[in-house]
């Protein structure tokens, strides 16, 4: 070990494990993980909106396996010369457990999935992204556990005390102790969740902002993140290409925002038909009838009154 290094982060020596012929590939785990806590969460959220359990998971069948494709096409594409530059076997571009998932197009097409469950069942897709924000981030900080069991996308070289000892020597790795940037976004993301459950509890976010918080914030964090990694990428102006996606996605985010708090101030009423809208319905009625009772309340002290000046008037 490096005497700078007296603490470290080890790499696992292996990143898949076998039940028999059947091999547990790490990265594969955290995904799952990841996507079964998003579920979990964004149901509850769900429920406490007014919608109906289940929901969140029924869309859900749209929206991951979408996700996946999404974030394996632009990771295939912005990397396209590790499939399909010479010596390379595009075959590779389809082993998703050797790692490769971009974020930007696991979003973009997921949200895809997503819009089409959710118009399948009438449902609102900006509340039903509000409602899953959270979990999505927490799901991409276990997800990210994946890279240390593939041992990648890890930042420059450290002798901090949590520095990431890289072991493997494959893929043009040189074992050496580097910043742990897995974990960085790891902790980034956890911290995004928390800020969207903590924003949307204050401002009662709705039509999309509380989600719109989510991808800025990441995106600031994925900024400074990207710059750290010495992985192969490409650049434009000086900058990975990952560094300006992040910056046109958070700009977009934050008009976002800004418009929507404009045109559509306020959270939905009824995020389910047929699920809360009754509730909603048993409440107006109820408020109804208490404002019906204190207008006639009003109405026989009127009279009450009328009466007893009327004697005072013939006296």
């Amino acid at each position: 070990m490096n005497p700078m290094n007296l603490a470290s982060i080890p790499s696992p020596a292996h990143g898949v494990l076998y039940l028999g012929p059947i091999p547990l590939r790490g990265y594969a785990f955290c995904i799952i993980i990841g996507v079964f806590v998003a579920v979990w969460f964004g149901n509850k959220r769900w429920i406490a909106r007014g919608g109906q359990s289940g929901t969140v998971a029924d869309i859900a069948v749209w929206a991951v396996p979408f996700g996946l494709v999404g974030g394996r096409l632009y990771h295939v594409i912005t990397d396209y010369e590790l499939y399909f530059s010479e010596g390379r076997d595009w075959v590779d571009a389809f082993k998703v457990w050797e790692g490769g998932l971009g974020i930007w197009g696991a979003i973009a097409l997921g949200a895809l999935g997503a819009w089409i469950g959710a118009r399948r069942r009438g449902i609102p897709m900006p509340a039903y992204a509000d409602a899953v924000a959270p979990g999505i981030a927490f799901a991409q900080a276990i997800g990210r556990w994946g890279n240390w069991f593939n041992q990648e996308l890890y930042g420059r070289e450290t002798h901090l005390p949590w520095a990431l000892h890289i072991t493997s020597s494959e893929g043009g790795r040189v074992p050496g102790y580097y910043h742990p940037t897995f974990l960085y976004e790891s902790l980034w993301c956890v911290g995004v969740g928390l800020l969207v459950i903590w924003a949307d509890r204050r401002f009662k976010l709705g039509h999309g902002r509380a989600f719109a918080l989510y991808v800025a914030a990441y995106c600031v964090g994925r900024g400074w993140i990207e710059y750290m990694r010495v992985d192969d990428a490409h650049h434009i102006l000086g900058l990975r290409l990952n560094d300006w996606t992040a910056l046109l996605v958070f700009l977009l985010a934050v008009a976002y925002i800004v418009v929507s708090s404009k045109k559509r101030p306020g959270r939905e009423a009824v995020v389910e038909p047929g699920v809360s809208d009754g509730p909603a319905k048993d409440t107006a009625a109820v408020e109804d009838a208490e404002a019906g009772a204190g207008t006639g309340a009003d109405a026989a002290a009127d009279a009450e009154g009328e009466e007893k000046a009327a004697p005072a008037e013939k006296s």
